[in-house]
């Protein structure tokens, strides 16, 4: 099956139905999967989605609802439903998709929706709205199959059969004790081949990975990913088993990681969404810009300090925006492999020298080979075997500093408890322009003159 991608004779499908009667938009609506719907309300109007969630059964509303982006605010289509509609969807929600819709009304909208829901079903999710939506607490499921580990076989099978029946799906059963306090967890094959006077206690695997509820997101998806989890429990400080998180959520806060770091790197606000209005991007990428001139100015007052000697040697100019070009796109390669080492794990002293050393060395050895070649271009068009030393021990100095910059700041803004994601670039660009235009021109003049 290949991914959905929006096209043409979709949208007009989806348009001719949304004028015609409901019959024949529930029956169009019929050919696509709930995710599918979810990519086509990118190109409808909040009107036309709103529609199509009110013809839609509860069980696929809540899917396609569940499946949106945040900057699509499902949340406000959710808010603006007739309350039984609206009730009925948050019902087939997990408790988790549920928080994380309603969480982006206000406070009020929020007191709303949960006044006309089930008791039981607001009160789980007003417990989730406590925690910080980057955290284990904010990302789990408390929708969980969980055992005393006391009971036997017998017991254990008939309670996890009334405990599934309002899940969709479960990976790990969990033991707790008379308390809640986790005990370990029981696969639900083991209890199957287990003997019939077996008890659950006797089961359990107690060597399990679990995570506190003020755990960041990023630390989960690091946990399950070096351990290949598909669920792993929250607990309290006290060990009170609170909820699940899942692999399905796990995905979703990767793919939200790796797009702030590289808007971050790119010098984007994460406040900035994708489909932002132009007055959202100017407003997120002016300031980062009004610094980068700054920087900019720097690069220049070197310039300005050379300046009889680019009169003296025109073609000096030429070449050395080629090399300070070189040493940014040097520089931003080891950013990139720098920083996402840094978001994979916490690097230590030794990791982190040499991180330093393989990219000074990576830096010396790009930089001796494209010096070279710029040095045999200087041979053949200008004749001047000086000149190409120059080119050549500038091009070789720029990448050695563009990949010593390029593991190092991140590094060190990481030990100052700065996001090395956002401020990295600009002190890197900064680095690049300065040494790129300084070294041929301070060795031309030093050399040539």
């Amino acid at each position: 099956m290949q991914s959905f991608e929006i096209n043409k004779s979709d949208l007009l499908k989806i348009k001719n139905a949304l004028d015609a009667n409901d019959t024949e938009l529930q029956r169009v609506l019929g050919e696509y999967h709930a995710s599918e719907i979810a990519i086509l309300f990118e190109r409808l109007s909040p009107e036309e989605r709103e529609k199509i969630i009110n013809v839609l059964p509860s069980d696929i509303a809540s899917e396609v609802i569940s499946e949106m982006d945040e900057e699509n605010h499902p949340g406000q289509i959710l808010f603006n439903l007739h309350p039984e509609k609206r009730s009925e969807i948050i019902e087939e929600l997990d408790y988790d998709d549920a928080t994380d819709i309603i969480s982006q009304l206000e406070e009020h909208e929020q007191q709303q929706v949960l006044d006309h829901i089930d008791q039981e079903d607001a009160t789980n999710i007003r417990a989730l709205l406590t925690y910080d939506e980057d955290t284990a607490g904010g990302l789990m499921n408390t929708d969980v199959i969980k055992l005393n580990a006391n009971l036997s076989k017998k017991d254990a099978l008939e309670e996890v059969i009334r405990q599934s029946e309002e899940m969709e799906e479960f990976y790990t059963i969990y033991a707790v004790n008379d308390r809640d306090i986790l005990q370990g967890i029981v696969s639900l094959k083991d209890i199957f081949k287990a003997k019939p006077d077996v008890m659950i206690h006797d089961l359990l695997k107690t060597d399990y990975v679990f995570v506190k509820a003020e755990i960041d997101q990023e630390e989960v998806a690091r946990l399950m990913s070096q351990y290949n989890l598909t669920s792993i429990p929250v607990v309290n400080d006290h060990l009170k088993l609170l909820g699940r998180i899942t692999i399905d959520d796990i995905i979703d806060v990767m793919e939200e990681e790796n797009t702030e770091d590289i808007l971050k790197i790119s010098g984007v606000s994460e406040d900035e969404e994708l489909s932002g209005s132009w007055q959202d991007a100017v407003k997120s990428r002016l300031p980062w810009l009004i610094i980068n001139l700054g920087t900019a100015f720097l690069a220049a007052s070197v310039i300005r300090h050379f300046a009889g000697l680019e009169a003296k040697l025109p073609i000096i100019a030429a070449y050395m925006t080629i090399i300070a070009g070189m040493g940014g796109n040097a520089a931003t390669q080891a950013l990139a492999v720098t920083v996402r080492r840094i978001s994979l794990s916490d690097l230590s002293d030794a990791q982190a020298y040499n991180t330093v050393l393989k990219e000074f060395l990576v830096g010396m050895i790009n930089g001796a080979v494209n010096g070279i070649i710029v040095l045999i271009v200087a041979l053949w068009y200008d004749a001047n075997p000086m000149l190409g030393l120059v080119l050549f021990l500038a091009m070789t100095g720029n990448l050695i500093v563009a990949g010593l910059t390029g593991a190092s700041i991140p590094l060190l803004l990481k030990r100052l408890g700065i996001d090395p994601a956002v401020a990295s670039s600009i002190i890197i660009t900064t680095f690049t322009d300065c040494i790129g235009f300084l070294l041929p021109l301070w060795l031309a003049s030093a050399l040539l003159l």
